[in-house]
């Protein structure tokens, strides 16, 4: 499958906010972002103001990028989203966050989402005890995610799980430390998925015109 390979430093100074997207570098003053916070390309530092068409576009682009995604497979999302009852723009939100890459790194086993990828296609992951190495599998409330125990001595998972101790858990995971198992409890909640912020109606506007 096609993914993106470049810099994604230059996509956190492309939207203008951290991204989170390398893990502990992005929490220390090597952050590119943190040095420097405008565009880049050569007239990066230039005033530039954006149309509402414009504004709507970030937006989506922002979004696209936190969650690692090609334009194909977050548009099928939004469609699958605005087909649902509630409001399209957090009906999506909660299908990204229900993907098993994502839920991975929300369990403290992956600092970024490309981590929780990497450890999903690799054959790390069990879901219910059974392994599945499909990153867009979609976890249902009440699914076990479980890392190998052949897999707990991976360097970046000893960082991942050290870190997680320091940060915040969404509410909806919960993980036992001593077993490496986390349980997916409860649908994703609107209100802690603000880092990075994401303004869904301005997708739903991008997509809806």
């Amino acid at each position: 499958m096609a993914r993106y390979i470049g810099a994604v430093c230059k996509l956190c100074r492309r939207e203008g906010t951290k991204l989170y997207l390398k893990g502990e570098r992005c929490f220390s003053e090597k952050c590119a972002f943190s040095r420097r916070p405008y565009p880049p390309g050569q007239h990066g530092q230039g005033r530039v103001k954006l149309s509402e068409y414009a504004l709507r576009l970030r937006e989506k682009q922002k979004t696209r990028r936190i969650y690692g995604l090609l334009e194909e497979q977050f548009r099928s999302y939004y469609a699958q989203a605005s087909s649902m009852k509630g409001r399209t723009g957090e009906e999506m939100l909660g299908i990204l966050e229900r993907r098993l890459d994502n839920v991975v790194h929300r369990m403290g086993f992956a600092i970024t989402r490309a981590q929780g990828r990497q450890l999903v296609r690799h054959n790390h992951i069990l879901v219910n005890g059974r392994r599945v190495n499909i990153p867009s599998y979609r976890v249902n409330v009440g699914d076990k995610v479980s890392l190998r125990e052949s897999s707990r001595q991976i360097a970046f998972v000893q960082t991942a799980l050290a870190a997680a101790d320091t940060r915040p858990r969404a509410s909806w995971v919960e993980v036992d430390k001593e077993t490496l198992t986390g349980v997916f409890k409860s649908l994703p909640v609107r209100e802690e998925m603000n880092e990075p912020l994401v303004r869904e109606q301005l997708v739903v506007e991008y997509y809806s015109r």
